[in-house]
């Protein structure tokens, strides 16, 4: 099996994909924009070969770069990213290669756009918020005289939660239409509730290997703004309720053979026409793993190892390996260079230490949602993460 690895470098932790890639037997050819030298030594021996492009926004040179290995390897299997930026042109890739193993050209629309997920959600039998394409100010207040104030508006297609804002009055409205970029935006209904992410692996039949849950803060948005701190944990069970709406919503998108992190709003006030207090409504699909370090803390919280899992879905379209402990918790917590905290770092270790799974520094391309330095942490319970983030983010 030849299978094509889009950006195996970035993030980090990617490497482990073309690891356990490796280790069932495919032949993995890596396409990059790093110097061949700068690789991590694991990727570098999971990698058949690696091709490196002066920049992987030119599709004429990835062009060139799997052409290369269709024509050294034989016809190419698979060809991933597994990451949002990619998406879509991993899946022009697989159009023009004649790669079915994944989404193509035609579809990807679907998993792109806030406003195409819509219809796959009301299939799905999942409610939404109420969604307005944003046209002129006029269509706008009409919007917003139906759902009433605040709303959210955000890029049709977009990665995590930049350029987004939440509109509370006229003012805010009128300040976002003069500012607003020259791009395609949806506006949406307020949902007052916390951020519940569903997160598997699915096999060829949409069923899925491994799930997994995240909590996350109510805005990712504010975070990014207003330069705050995240903080974050993947819970030690998935609520039933939500990994049934979750199973049903891979299905609906025809999420085959794919990671997913799919995002739900858990309500803290109920909504008319949407659900009461504690229920879930489909906020958002990423037909990828979830951002930063969060499948290491699927491992950690699980005991398993997802990117085994992924690669032996990949191979064998099954799981072959079983949780090898208990589940709990594992919490994040990061913190801004600009920002002055109650306890120090070297405090932080020495309360936590042994609980520390992952202690580094982030990379500058995810420092703005997730922070600069980051701690990562197993805990026995919900109480005990809410506590190790109180000590970690506690400003000066």
């Amino acid at each position: 099996m030849n299978f094509v690895f889009i950006s195996p470098n970035f993030p980090r932790t990617y490497w482990n994909f073309c690891d356990r890639l490796h280790k069932n037997g495919v032949n993995v050819l890596g396409v990059g924009d790093c110097p061949y030298d700068g690789l991590d030594p694991e990727l570098k021996n999971a990698l058949t070969e690696y091709y490196k492009v002066d920049s992987l926004e030119n599709y004429d040179q990835v062009f060139r770069a799997v052409a290369y290995f269709s024509y050294r390897y034989g016809k190419i299997d698979w060809l991933e990213s597994n990451n949002e930026y990619w998406l879509e042109q991993d899946a022009r890739l697989r159009t023009d290669f004649h790669i079915t193993t994944g989404v193509d050209a035609a579809g990807v629309a679907a998993f792109k756009s806030k406003s195409g997920m819509k219809r796959f959600y009301a299939a799905a039998k999942v409610p939404t918020a109420r969604c307005h394409n944003v046209t002129t100010r006029a269509a706008a207040k009409r919007f917003i005289a139906r759902v009433g104030w605040p709303v959210i508006v955000k890029p049709d297609v977009g990665v995590g939660a930049s350029h987004t804002w939440k509109l509370e009055n006229d003012e805010d409205l009128d300040r976002f239409f003069a500012d607003k970029p020259d791009e395609p935006y949806v506006m949406e209904e307020f949902i007052f509730g916390n951020i519940r992410s569903y997160d598997a692996i699915m096999d060829s039949h949409c069923e899925p290997l491994v799930e997994s849950s995240a909590l996350f803060p109510p805005s990712i948005a504010d975070i990014v703004n207003d330069q705050g701190d995240l903080a974050y944990y993947v819970a030690d069970k998935v609520p039933e309720a939500l990994a049934a709406m979750g199973r049903r919503t891979a299905k609906a998108f025809g999420a085959a053979s794919r990671f997913v992190h799919l995002e739900f709003f858990e309500l803290t006030q109920a909504k008319p026409g949407l659900g009461d207090v504690g229920d879930f409504v489909g906020l958002e699909v990423n037909m990828r793993p979830a951002g930063g370090y969060t499948p290491d803390m699927i491992n950690f919280a699980h005991c398993i190892d997802v990117y085994q899992t992924w690669a032996d879905m990949v191979a064998f379209d099954e799981r072959r390996q079983q949780p090898g402990g208990e589940d709990h918790f594992c919490v994040y917590a990061s913190r801004r260079d600009s920002a002055r905290y109650v306890h120090t770092h070297e405090q932080v270790l020495e309360r936590y230490g042994e609980r520390m799974a992952m202690c580094e520094r982030m990379p500058d391309a995810l420092a703005d949602a997730m922070g600069n330095q980051m701690y990562t942490a197993h805990m026995p319970s919900e109480e005990d993460a809410r506590e190790f983030i109180r000590f970690v983010l506690e400003r000066a």
